[in-house]
Formats: structure tokens, C-alpha cells, sequence
């Protein structure tokens, strides 16, 4: 009998393996299977094998974290490696409102903990959102008989309490919260010796052994099915073992995550009591929004349980290699979004013994410094004696592209209809999981396909693309700068050809004026003949296109590296202000993948995103021959950022196109002449404000 194949996992060829392994005896020799009835039987057999073997194959996969697929089945894999997932994250408002409570004897008045306030309108949907605090907020009484309750932190979800009674009947007992989307850093716990009991304990949650000893009032929780979660106790070895007839309750919030944010209408719908414990019913005020929502969050995904249940077994409680930080980080400080860590060795020049690392936090761009002197303190508690974590701020990377987008006029409505799919779809890509985070990479061909594809119009695209830094200038003293993009530069010219009779002016920056100097100046920079490194200058235009260098060698450039390091200058004015007085160095990349290195957090910037619909004559028959067909350079010709502004003394910024969608560009303190019309985003369009990159700095230097 041949040797059968029983690896096969496909209906036909189940069957074929059943029909060979009949024929192999010899009273089915020449045997018709097709044409009996036996052939039915035969498709049952193969139809329930099949089954069978589908069965087995996913409970294997299932049995492994790289394989498993099931939310149920990867979180338990995670918890054999002692890893929580990340729960939702409830969206926080913050308000104020005022309570009149002159006709009445009280003092304090009390918030109590519960719903507080729900959307005054509908925002999505048919739903409305309740806001919610975990505890209570008691606040004075004032001579005028107001209590304020000013800048509370309300959070989106429901207010609910689950009680346990523990049972010594029970050997099984679990305490299981029934509700799913729990905002676990909002979950209160408390204890009483039994349910008439006036004495409350506070439980607090913990994640490891380390100082638990037998008294020590503790829960550990474990997500099980549904994305519920069941609250653990103590042994009376490790924590505070209970006993019946123990009463336990658990305040939670039960929120939406990413659907709460972007609230900002409130109305009052709270429970207020005096210190005499009536209820006010009465003089509350209309409730001011002082923040919208925001911060709210979806459940850990799986692929994110996968990647960081792993790294966090392999750390071992320990922080020694750069992975070890990147999983230990988010147990710390669960609001990380994205984190870089990297050791000192990797730095020019080096510094050895320490490790910097880089975090992104959900909401907001840096981190305050109490939230980075905390982290440290606790991921000393993991690293190795005698290596120094430094938390250093994120430094943004702005990935521009110019796209001239080529179409089929026979097969589109108008040229602004398919553009606004380009843009749709750009959008989409730009606010993917593959760019906003650290080790980011801008994938250059892939974004042509999406353009390409967003219509059956589009025939082609050139796109340019353009890496940009945004540097903070310290006002009206002398600073030394460094500037690192992690991405080597394109010499455009080679440092051969000219523009205008001038070599080189491969960065591009915006304007901005120094002591001495009474035009608006520029950045510029000069190869030296390696092509390897060169000098960075200062000019000013004449015109648009008439360069006049002022200033050289005012610094150097590695376009190896991408690194620009500028001498002390003093700088007094930008013509860029976003909170913060900047100027905007961009540089053509050697390659157009750009890559975020590091520090360095990678976004493509939509608001200075360009897409020029050109038709292509060629395609709709037009111009078959190609004799007008319009021809789009690959490569950027500009000297400056923006709108060049000449040194004639009579022009003045004017926001160009590029920079109609931004309010707060020019610098407030710049006086326009009367003469000169300014431009002013309408009111129907968004704002663009990107945060500033900001780095490290002495009373002399910033780096960036």
C-alpha cells in the first residue's frame, strides 16, 4: 500500500487520499468511484476529516501567542507571562460650575461620587454621554453662600458599584465584574469586616510580589472573557487573605473610549449634599466647559498584547537592552502611545552608562516633569546599578510631499473630485500605525500606489517629498543649535551645478532676523568638496529668485548624518509663531523612505500636503502625440520656506498658499503696514497647530 499523504488540509485532496487508499486493495482495483454510490460515502468521510482537521489545526494555533487569534485565548497566554493588558481608557472633561446655596445653613457641599454630567445634546448617534467621578469632591461654602466647584475632572462612562460577600462555602468563588469596557485605572476597591460594618479598608492594585507581605492590602486583576475582569485577592502569605463574612466593594467606570473625546457640551446631572447631608436640588449654575474630552481610548489590541507580553517575559523584571525599557515603560506610565529607548554607545560622540528614552504620551506632545522624575523613580526599581535613564522629549520629524497628479479627464467628473480622494486617501495613510510613532518608516512607493489608486482616472504621479524640523529660537540671546533630521540629505546639485551663480541651497528654512541685521535672512548651506559635509550661511533675497549671502560660515552641515549645528547666534524674531517663536528647516532626503530615528517621531504632515491635478492629455486622446503633454519636475527649485520676503524694506510676510490654513504663522510683534494685505484663514477652516520640536538645553546650546 503507497504511503498516504495525511497532511492534507483541502476537500479534494482528503477525498483523492481516501479513493488511492481503497485502490491500493485489491478488491476495489479499477473500481469507479465517481460513477457508484460509494462516492457519496466517500465525500462524508472527506467532508467530516476536513472538519476534523480544520478543528485541530486552529486549537493549535490557538495554543500559541504568535498564532493565537482569539482576544480570549491571547489574553490568557499573556497572563501565563504575568502581563495585563492595557484596559479602555475613559475620556476626561474638565469642568466648573457654581452652587447658590445662600438660603440655607450649609458650609460644605458635597459632589457625590457618580454621574455629574451628560452631553446636552446628541453628538452620535442617538446616544447621549454621561460624565462621571470616581469619588467624592466636598468644597467651602464662601461668604456670598457659593460653593465652586472649579476645574473637575469628570470622566465619560457610567458610574457603577458591584458588591461580593466573601463565603467560605464557596471553595470556587470568583469576584467577576460583569460590565465590559472598565476604565481599570478609575476602579476603587474597599473592604468591610462585613456588610453592616462602619469600617472601610482601601485595596490597592498591584502587579507583582515586590514588598507584599501577609497584611498588606492588595488586589491583582485578570482580564478574562468579554473584556471583563475578575478581582483577585491575597493568600494571607502574599496579601491580606479575606474571610467571610467579608463585604467587598467596587466602584468602577464603565466607559466608550475614543467615541467619548471631542465633547463640549455639558449639562448638570449630579448628586450634590450639604455637611448636614440634605440634598441640593436647587442654585446650581450652567455647567462651563473649561476642556473638551479627550484622552479617551480603545482596549489593548491583540497584536499590541502579542508584541508586549512577550517583550515583558523576556525582560524578566529587569531593564538592561534598550527592548527591555520599551516593554517595562508602558507598565509604568499606561498613557505611552509610542516609546523610542536607546543606549548612550549610539550617540556621537558617546555616552556610555546611561539610556535616553524617548515617549510619546496619548494625550498631549511632551511630558511634564513631574511625570518623567516619577518614571525614572520607578524604572530604577528595574535597571541595573549604575545606569542613568534620561527621559528626553520627543523631537517631531514632518514628512511633506508635493504630489503633481496626472488623470484621465474622460473618466472623472472634475479634476476637484478626484483631488479630494487623493487627499481622503493620503489622510487615511497618514494617520496609519505605520507612521506617528518612533522607527517609523514613510514608505515612498507605497504612497504613490495609494494616490494611483485613489481614482481609475489616475494615470501617474510625480510626488517630492521633503523631511522638515521646526526649531524653537531662544529670543534675544546668543544659542548654539544642533538640528538632527536621522535622515541623510540629497545634494541636489552635487555641489557641482549652480543656482543663479550660486552653489548649493539644499536646506531651506523660513525667515527670521538676528542682531546686527535688519532684513529677514535665511538659512543656506555650501558643500565642501567631499559631498560629504559642508557650511551653513546666511542670506537675504533681493527678489524671490536673487540670493545675497550676508554671513559665512555661521555653522556646518553632515549630509551624511542629516545634522545641521549652527554657532551662537541671536536670534530676535520668526516669522513662524505657534506659541513659540520657530523657524522651519526643511531638506530634500537622500532616500525618499524616511525612516525616524531614535528620538525622532515620524508624521506626514497633511496640512503642508500638496496635490496638483494636471490631465493627462495623453490618456484621453487629446494630445495623443505628446506634443503639449505637461511635464512635472522631480525635484524642488525653491530657495526659501514660505513666501520669500525681499529685502527691499516695502514687503512684508504674507501668508502664501501653502500657509492659508494656519492662523498664529507670522510673529505678533512683526508690524505690517497698512498697505500690505494680510491673509486670514477663513473661519470655516481648521487651524493648524503642530507642536513645536523642543529639545534638551543650557543657558547656551538647544539641541534638536
Amino acid at each position: 500500500m503507497p504511503l498516504v499523504n495525511f497532511s492534507n488540509l483541502d476537500f479534494d485532496q482528503i477525498k483523492a487520499s481516501i479513493q488511492d487508499y481503497l485502490r491500493a486493495n485489491s478488491n476495489f482495483t479499477d473500481y469507479d468511484f465517481e460513477g457508484s454510490n460509494l462516492s457519496t460515502i466517500i465525500d462524508t468521510l472527506a467532508y467530516n476529516t476536513y472538519i476534523t482537521s480544520y478543528n485541530t489545526n486552529m486549537v493549535t494555533n490557538e495554543v500559541f501567542i504568535d498564532s493565537a487569534t482569539l482576544r480570549e485565548n491571547v489574553v490568557s497566554l499573556a497572563r501565563n507571562v504575568g502581563y495585563l493588558p492595557r484596559s479602555r481608557k475613559a475620556s476626561v472633561s474638565n469642568i466648573s460650575f457654581e452652587v447658590d446655596v445662600q438660603n440655607t445653613s450649609a458650609t460644605l457641599v458635597t459632589l457625590k461620587a457618580g454621574i455629574v454630567a451628560v452631553s446636552s445634546k446628541t453628538v452620535r448617534g442617538s446616544d447621549n454621554f454621561t460624565f462621571s467621578i470616581p469619588n467624592d469632591i466636598t468644597v467651602p461654602v464662601d461668604s456670598n453662600g457659593q460653593a465652586t466647584f472649579n476645574n473637575i475632572d469628570v470622566y465619560e462612562g457610567s458610574y457603577l458599584v458591584q458588591t461580593f460577600t466573601v463565603s467560605s462555602r464557596n471553595q470556587t468563588q470568583k469576584f467577576i465584574l460583569p460590565n465590559s469596557g472598565i476604565d481599570t485605572s478609575l476602579l476603587r476597591v474597599s473592604v468591610k469586616e462585613s456588610e453592616n460594618s462602619t469600617v472601610t479598608r482601601i485595596f490597592n492594585q498591584f502587579d507583582s510580589l515586590f514588598g507584599v507581605g501577609p497584611e498588606t492590602p492588595i488586589y491583582y486583576l485578570q482580564e478574562i472573557d468579554s473584556e471583563r475582569y475578575e478581582v483577585m485577592f491575597g493568600d494571607g502569605v502574599f496579601g491580606v487573605a479575606l474571610q467571610e463574612p467579608n463585604f467587598i466593594e467596587v466602584k468602577y467606570i464603565s466607559c466608550n473610549g475614543a467615541d467619548g473625546n471631542g465633547i463640549s457640551n455639558l449639562r448638570y446631572a449630579g448628586t450634590l449634599r450639604d455637611n448636614n447631608n440634605n440634598a441640593i436640588t436647587a442654585g446650581v449654575s450652567l455647567v462651563a466647559v473649561n476642556e473638551p474630552s479627550y484622552g479617551g481610548s480603545s482596549i489593548e489590541s491583540v497584536e499590541s498584547v502579542k508584541k508586549y507580553a512577550t517583550q515583558i517575559y523576556s525582560s524578566q523584571n529587569r531593564a538592561v537592552t534598550a527592548a527591555d525599557f520599551e516593554a517595562i515603560v508602558p507598565t509604568i506610565y499606561p498613557e505611552t502611545e509610542s516609546i523610542s529607548a536607546f543606549g548612550g554607545e549610539e550617540l556621537t560622540p558617546p555616552q556610555y552608562g546611561k539610556v535616553f528614552v524617548s515617549i510619546k504620551p496619548t494625550n498631549g506632545v511632551f511630558l511634564s516633569s513631574d511625570i518623567k522624575n516619577n518614571i525614572k523613580r520607578q524604572i530604577n526599581k528595574y535597571s541595573v546599578a549604575g545606569i542613568i535613564t534620561e527621559i528626553v522629549d520627543l523631537k517631531y520629524l514632518y514628512v511633506e510631499t508635493d504630489s503633481q497628479v496626472y488623470y484621465n479627464s474622460n473618466m472623472a467628473p472634475n479634476a476637484t473630485f478626484v483631488s479630494s480622494l487623493v487627499t481622503q486617501n493620503t489622510n487615511t495613510y497618514a494617520n496609519s500605525t505605520e507612521l506617528n510613532k518612533f522607527g517609523a518608516r514613510f514608505k515612498y512607493s507605497k504612497f504613490q500606489r495609494i494616490v494611483d489608486e485613489s481614482h481609475e482616472s489616475v494615470t501617474s504621479n510625480i510626488t517630492i517629498v521633503d523631511i522638515r524640523r521646526d526649531m524653537e529660537a531662544t529670543m534675544n540671546q546668543f544659542t548654539e543649535y544642533e538640528i538632527c533630521f536621522g535622515n541623510r540629505f540629497q545634494i541636489n546639485n552635487h555641489g557641482h551645478g549652480t543656482h543663479n551663480g550660486s552653489i548649493g541651497y539644499n536646506i531651506r528654512s523660513s525667515g527670521f532676523k538676528i542682531s546686527g541685521i535688519s532684513d529677514t535672512v535665511y538659512l543656506g548651506d555650501n558643500p565642501n568638496f567631499d559631498l560629504k559635509t559642508g557650511t551653513i550661511f546666511l542670506f537675504k533675497l533681493n527678489s524671490p529668485t536673487e540670493p545675497v549671502i550676508l554671513r559665512r560660515s555661521i555653522g556646518t552641515i553632515d549630509y551624511m548624518k542629516g545634522e545641521i549645528k549652527l554657532n551662537p547666534i541671536n536670534i530676535i524674531q520668526t516669522d513662524v509663531f505657534r506659541g513659540t517663536n520657530l523657524i522651519e528647516i526643511s531638506a530634500t532626503p537622500f532616500s525618499n523612505d524616511v525612516i525616524g530615528l531614535q528620538d525622532l517621531y515620524l508624521q506626514l504632515d497633511t496640512f503642508n500636503m500638496k496635490v496638483n491635478m494636471l490631465p493627462d492629455r495623453i490618456e484621453s486622446g487629446a494630445d495623443v502625440s505628446g506634443t503639449n503633454y505637461i511635464v512635472s519636475s522631480s525635484y524642488s527649485s525653491k530657495l526659501v520656506r514660505r513666501t520669500p520676503i525681499v529685502s527691499s524694506g516695502e514687503t512684508s510676510e504674507v501668508v502664501d498658499s501653502g500657509a492659508t490654513l494656519i492662523s498664529n504663522r507670522v510673529n505678533p510683534n512683526v508690524v505690517v503696514p497698512s498697505s500690505t494685505p494680510t491673509v486670514t484663514p477663513s473661519p470655516s477652516t481648521p487651524t493648524y497647530t503642530p507642536p513645536a520640536s523642543t529639545g534638551s538645553s543650557s543657558s547656551s546650546s538647544y539641541s534638536y
